[in-house]
């Protein structure tokens, strides 16, 4: 396939930044969008030009790394991560825009690749559970119940690829923040920080800067992992607990 790539490329955070348009041809449909821009990549090199910067790291669809919005969707047409999207996806002559996350809790550091660091700090202030060290405790020994596990693992599949932050019209984390939330709250191992996790994760949350929820459910539409909007109202059912018990308002 013959492709037409409208990038965007920004010298660094401090810089403007513009789309660049790039032909690429000899695509093969079962190359990985990744491996596409690195043909691009490889063209760019021999040509003396600066390679485009993006984000990867397993190609796997398990990490998380990949981060790009194709034709306005975030990580492409399909359902899934950018590194698991194909060119199967694309027809000869299509022209592709590729651009980084939109959100200002995300800036660009340098052309497709953006600072998420916000999802780390979300996580230090309550994504953990208290656990003594030693040996691993006996499988069986704190029984849960099958449908407590399996909410659990549903919420536990976020893979905080940011997805759905550059999905949402508000730049929202919400969907993020609750699948972590409620994935830790609904486990008996996660009880003892039960209140203050949700209370500190959505406080972080707002310090942060990422905008307001106002449930459009694009961010689950977009999600990968297929994380679903109910999420979000677990985790404002665990809010509001929390806040009656403490007494913060």
């Amino acid at each position: 396939m013959k492709l037409t790539l409208r990038v965007w490329r920004q010298r660094n955070a401090d810089a403007d930044g513009a789309m660049s348009t790039y032909e690429v041809d000899d695509i093969s449909p079962d190359m990985s969008f990744l491996e596409m821009l690195d043909t691009l990549n490889e063209e760019l090199i021999l040509g003396g030009e600066d390679p485009v910067a993006f984000d990867h790291d397993c190609r796997e669809g398990i990490c998380g790394a990949c981060s790009l919005v194709i034709n306005g969707d975030a990580h492409g047409p399909e359902r899934t991560t950018t590194c698991q999207l194909h060119m199967r996806s694309f027809k000869d002559g299509d022209i592709i825009d590729i651009e980084p996350w939109r959100a200002s809790a995300f800036p660009v550091v340098k052309d497709l690749v953006v600072d998420r660091s916000a999802f780390d700090r979300i996580i230090q202030a309550g994504g953990y559970i208290t656990a003594p060290t030693g040996a691993a405790p006996e499988a069986h020994a704190t029984p849960v119940p099958k449908p407590d596990a399996d909410f659990a693992f549903e919420h536990a599949e976020c893979i905080g690829c940011g997805a759905c932050v550059a999905a949402c019209p508000n730049g929202a984390a919400m969907l993020f923040t609750s699948a972590k939330v409620n994935h830790l709250n609904v486990l008996p191992q996660g009880a003892p920080e039960r209140e203050t996790r949700v209370l500190d994760m959505v406080a972080q949350m707002d310090e942060e800067g990422f905008g307001g929820c106002t449930l459009t459910g694009e961010c689950a539409t977009a999600c990968p992992k297929g994380i679903p909007l109910v999420s979000i109202t677990g985790m404002n059912k665990e809010w509001l607990r929390a806040t009656r018990r403490s007494g913060k308002r």
